[in-house]
């Protein structure tokens, strides 16, 4: 018998207490887990939608006294089935497992999304690969999941086999994916209009990306707000809207606030995006090294001003407001 997915209490923050987290990359060295209560998906962003369908894993597990696992894919599935598709990921892969890790997930797994493997036949994917190698106890899984060759495996083949390898089978129905579905959808308009509150509050986190320090012309350095110059690490990562906002970078154990700056600079004219970031109360050489930026609220949009020292004016008003922003938050 088959079950679904209950409404799950509503609770977007870090689980501190949780441990580690184990991450696996290789199939063949799967550790035998405990009463493994499962589900499949990228859980791109683990948005507040998400965040529901995690909460439902722990409780099971708990009820069983097992272990959460979670299977996802990387490469994404539709740069293999789709590979001239823009992904637009709201987390990368390394990102996403901070956030698992954060909502006390117990075991990720990723597996390598080849064509041989998207090419197995259905029931092959039910008796070789979950029962196979996680032998799970609770499988919690969409209405929609669809799997093996040209995707002829579904929701009706896990429930038809169930009594066979024993398993339970648990439904994520239609309305809670499809809250999900609507909820990265507004989050990546959000991000892309620079309506960074709306995209945080429906993540339910502040959004952030990774970005490693490159040299740039240095002309914030002689207006006294030095800037780092920031290279997105992944080229499948969204990118958030021109304008100037508050932020928080994390470097080496630090958390350091600053004000964040995405454009193409208008009173410099210049004819490319880029993405600098300058840090309150901080002196040192930053240059290849890798900071996490967090975007907190916007302040104002990209501006052109008849000088530099109107320039240096404003951001001394941006820096203002960033502090009393961030103070809040």
């Amino acid at each position: 018998m088959s079950h679904q997915l209950s409404r799950a209490t509503d609770n977007p923050l870090p689980h501190p207490n949780f441990a580690a987290m184990q991450v696996h990359f290789e199939l063949n060295r799967l550790p035998k887990f405990r009463n493994a209560v499962l589900t499949i998906g990228t859980f791109d962003g683990v948005h507040r939608g998400h965040q529901q369908i995690l909460e439902a894993l722990r409780q099971e597990a708990r009820m069983v006294g097992g272990e959460t696992v979670l299977i996802t894919f990387d490469p994404h599935p539709r740069k293999i089935v789709q590979p001239d598709a823009s992904l637009e990921l709201l987390t990368t892969l390394a990102e996403r497992a901070t956030l698992l890790e954060a909502e006390g997930i117990d075991h990720l797994v990723v597996v390598p999304f080849t064509p041989t493997f998207a090419g197995q036949e259905a029931e092959a994917y039910v008796s070789d690969f979950l029962v196979g190698r996680f032998r799970p106890h609770t499988l919690i899984i969409g209405y929609d999941h669809r799997f093996g060759h040209n995707r002829n495996g579904g929701y009706e083949l896990l429930e038809a086999l169930q009594a066979h390898f024993g398993y339970r089978l648990v439904e994520i129905p239609q309305h809670v994916l499809h809250s999900i579905t609507i909820s990265s959808t507004k989050i990546r308009q959000a991000l892309k209009n620079s309506a960074i509150t709306k995209a945080n509050e429906l993540l339910g986190y502040p959004f952030f990306f990774d970005g490693k320090v490159v040299h740039g012309d240095k002309i914030g350095r002689t207006l006294g707000y030095p800037t780092a110059n920031l290279a997105y690490t992944s080229a499948d990562k969204i990118h958030v809207g021109e304008g100037v906002y508050s932020a928080r970078a994390h470097y080496r154990g630090q958390i350091l606030n600053g004000m964040l700056s995405i454009g193409k600079r208008p009173t410099l004219n210049d004819i490319v995006e880029r993405v600098e970031i300058n840090l309150f109360d901080f002196d040192g050489d930053l240059y290849d090294q890798e900071l996490r930026i967090e975007v907190h609220h916007y302040l104002r949009a990209q501006e052109k001003y008849g000088s530099l020292e109107n320039l240096k004016a404003q951001l001394h008003r941006d820096k203002s407001d960033a502090l009393r922003l961030l103070s809040r938050a």
